[in-house]
């Protein structure tokens, strides 16, 4: 894919394996942090809409499970799966748990975080779904968990990095 650090740098997968982002095979990737016990939870039924519409164009939702909010995603990751597949028939990969926050936070969301929003703020993710548009060159788009996955700005964002990716 690219020479991106950010696109290299290893998680686990839900399976136990090590994977990247470049390994996913796709340009443009939607990481967020999921929870199934969240009232934002029904953003999994977005997530998978935005996966069966651009799936197949070279973009991808990963979500990372991570109970740090609340203890709202305590199950574990076999479960996981489990409701998110029965619930909301999700088809993107998920990774295993992760902190998304604090000193043992995943390496690749140290990295994520350095990303301000719209209004400029880069730091804490602030809450279970808030989402970072990857493109193919590493760069970094980033919306808090209130705006939802078929938002416009969201929508938008991802046409046009598919367009550019693919041109």
């Amino acid at each position: 894919m690219t020479d991106s650090p950010l696109r290299s740098i290893p998680f686990t997968d839900a399976q136990g394996a090590e994977k990247t982002i470049d390994d996913l095979g796709a340009d443009v990737v939607l990481v967020v942090n999921v929870a199934s016990k969240c009232g934002l939870t029904p953003q999994y039924e977005q997530l998978e809409e935005l996966q069966r519409l651009y799936g197949d164009r070279g973009f991808t939702v990963l979500g990372f499970p991570s109970n740090q909010f609340f203890g709202q995603e305590p199950g574990s990751v076999e479960e996981i799966l489990e409701f998110c597949s029965t619930t909301y028939g999700v088809t993107f990969p998920l990774a295993d748990k992760v902190k998304v926050n604090g000193r043992s936070a995943a390496e690749l969301y140290k990295a994520l975080k350095q990303t301000p929003d719209a209004g400029g703020k880069a730091g804490r993710v602030e809450w279970n779904f808030e989402k970072f548009l990857v493109l193919p060159d590493g760069e970094v788009r980033r919306f808090r968990p209130k705006q939802t996955p078929d938002s416009p700005e969201i929508v938008g964002a991802i046409e046009s990095a598919l367009v550019t990716a693919r041109s």
